[in-house]
């Protein structure tokens, strides 16, 4: 028997895609552990090369962890990143190729396939980190909060200052929240059917 899959109704894709943007400020309303282990709950399921799920996060809290990140921002960043409530640091695991036996057991010996060959582990674990980082985004919009993704920060100053060990790089910096006054920026436009799509 085909499996049935459910549509998603005209609310949650406005929620998801159509009406969903990136906030530049934020509330003081505080966002819960509870709330940042949902949208990890959700995020979770992105699909992945062999399931090999390299993404790592770094929820980063107001305070002397949040100084430490803020000095690596780009001035234009530095703000918004200050009054969110919270903020995720997404990485990508260096040595993800090590969970393998149990992410994909039918199949343990990717682990020393990944592990011989440095070009494949990195190529594969930083597109599929990248993979999930998207789903990541889509997961705190599900969950009724605003996302502020950004790449705009001194990748190599986060990595020395967080992962000092070389494990985890870090590959995208996201502010968590309820938006705050004017949090949007004016909606810019999309690419048309014809520039963006082939048939063959």
């Amino acid at each position: 028997m085909n499996a049935v899959l459910k549509r998603l109704d005209p609310e949650a894709k406005e929620v998801l895609f159509t009406g969903a943007r990136t906030a530049n400020s934020f509330a003081d309303t505080p966002v819960s552990d509870a709330e940042l282990t949902e949208i990890w709950e959700l995020a979770k399921w992105a699909p992945t090369s062999a399931n090999t799920q390299p993404l790592r996060v770094l929820f980063v809290r107001p305070g002397e962890g949040r100084d430490r990140l803020v000095k690596h921002l780009t001035e234009g960043n530095q703000a918004k990143t200050q009054s969110a409530p919270a903020v995720a640091v997404l990485a990508m695991d260096t040595r993800f190729h090590e969970y393998i036996p149990a992410l994909l057991p039918f199949k343990p010996e990717l682990k020393e396939v990944f592990a011989a060959n440095e070009t494949m582990r990195d190529g594969t674990g930083t597109f599929n980190a990248t993979l999930q980082a998207g789903y990541f985004i889509l997961a705190i919009r599900a969950v009724g909060l605003a996302a502020g993704p950004m790449a705009g920060f001194d990748a190599a100053g986060v990595n020395a200052e967080f992962f000092p060990d070389g494990r985890f790089r870090s590959i995208l910096v996201v502010n968590i929240g309820h938006p705050g006054e004017n949090p949007w920026f004016e909606r810019l436009p999309r690419l048309e059917h014809d520039d963006a799509l082939q048939w063959v």
